[in-house]
This record gives C-alpha cells, structure tokens and sequence, in this order.
C-alpha cells in the first residue's frame, strides 16, 4: 500500500466549510489567519527581533524546522536542494522515520517535486552542526527554539520573514485543502528562493 493509500480525511470545518472571505484557501484556517495577524503584530513590536538577525556569512546549512516534519520543512529542504544550498530538516515533535504526508507528497508532485523519498527527523535525533541556520515556520516554534537550543540562539529566523510578501507564520497545511497546501509552497518558494539571493549576492561581494 502506498502513502497516498494512507492519507487521513480532511478537518471537519465549521459552519459546513462556509468560507465566504476565501479565507482557508489563502491561510488555511481563520485560526490562520489570526495567528499570522498576532506574527505581524509582533514583529512590528520587535519581538521576533531574534529571528532577523542572520549572520549570513557564517551560515554553511540551511535546517528547516516545523511541527511534524511531514509538510512544510521537507517541502522547503527540497527546494533548497535544488538551488544546490546546503540544507536538512527535523521536526519539533515528530515520530522518526516517518514519511511525508500524502496531501503534500501529492500537491508536490503537481508542481514536480518528488517527496517519496523524505523521511522525517526528530528534533532529539538531530545534530546540529556549526555554521547551521534552524529556519522554523512559526513564531511559536522559534521561541520553543530558543529554550530547547539556547545555544543556538543567535542562528536562528522564521522563514516567512524571507517570502514576498512577509509571512511571520506559515500555518501548518497538514489535513487542510490542496488550495491552501498549494498557497503554503508557494510561500515557502519565495522565501527560499529570496534566501538563495541572499547567499548568492554575498557570495558575488566576498568573491
């Protein structure tokens, strides 16, 4: 049987799946939505202030860090990869070894990225190595980054704060519509693809 066998029923919606404002498509859940207003919010209050201060001249890897490590982060590692920057990724909670969820392997492979092969990581089976920068999804995330890797401190960003437009939280797509894992991806394609430039122009100044 097949991953896809296996994929889980959608969340029950409320009101029957009303959405008159589009808002699911766009941000998953009005949940979402909300959570991204509190990110914003914050982030023009400084509080994700250590999230933005990225050392770029000594990042050597690119971890990307969300819940399950099934959906957003492998996403993300993939795209990195093919931008040929070094990259890996682990989940906060997580059961290692297992693969990726079967709406987004799915999802991903209409926009031909192929996620059979990803398997996902636990935060405690995971090393950390010098040079890292731990890129997690949501705010809340990054601040549970801060207390289980304090040591880790300073190399550490959200990376909606990198896609056009900023987006502090990418909510978890994991058994919501292929419209809004579609919207999630492409969130995660901007920021990496802006991060890329990042790399690339500092490379073309040091030389």
């Amino acid at each position: 049987m097949s991953d896809l066998d296996n994929e889980p029923p959608p969340l029950k919606m409320p009101l029957g799946g009303w959405d008159p404002l589009g808002v699911r498509p766009a941000f998953g859940t009005y949940r979402g939505l909300i959570r991204l207003m509190l990110g914003h919010l914050e982030l023009m209050g400084g509080g994700l202030r250590p999230f933005q201060q990225c050392r770029w001249r000594e990042v050597r890897r690119l971890v990307f860090v969300c819940t399950g490590n099934i959906c957003r982060s492998p996403y993300a590692e993939h795209q990195a990869r093919a931008l040929d920057i070094p990259t890996a990724s682990f989940g906060l909670s997580t059961t290692t070894g297992r693969p990726a969820d079967a709406t987004a392997l799915r999802v991903a492979a209409g926009r031909g990225v192929d996620l059979r092969a990803h398997r996902a990581c636990d935060a405690r089976d995971f090393q950390i190595l010098d040079g890292d920068l731990l890129v997690a999804m949501e705010p809340r995330q990054g601040h549970l980054m801060l207390k289980q890797f304090p040591e880790h401190a300073d190399c550490m960003s959200l990376l909606g704060l990198w896609s056009g437009p900023r987006r502090p939280h990418i909510h978890d797509p994991h058994r919501l519509s292929d419209a809004y894992f579609s919207r999630c991806f492409d969130i995660v394609d901007s920021a990496v693809n802006n991060i890329h430039r990042q790399l690339e122009d500092l490379r073309d100044r040091t030389g």
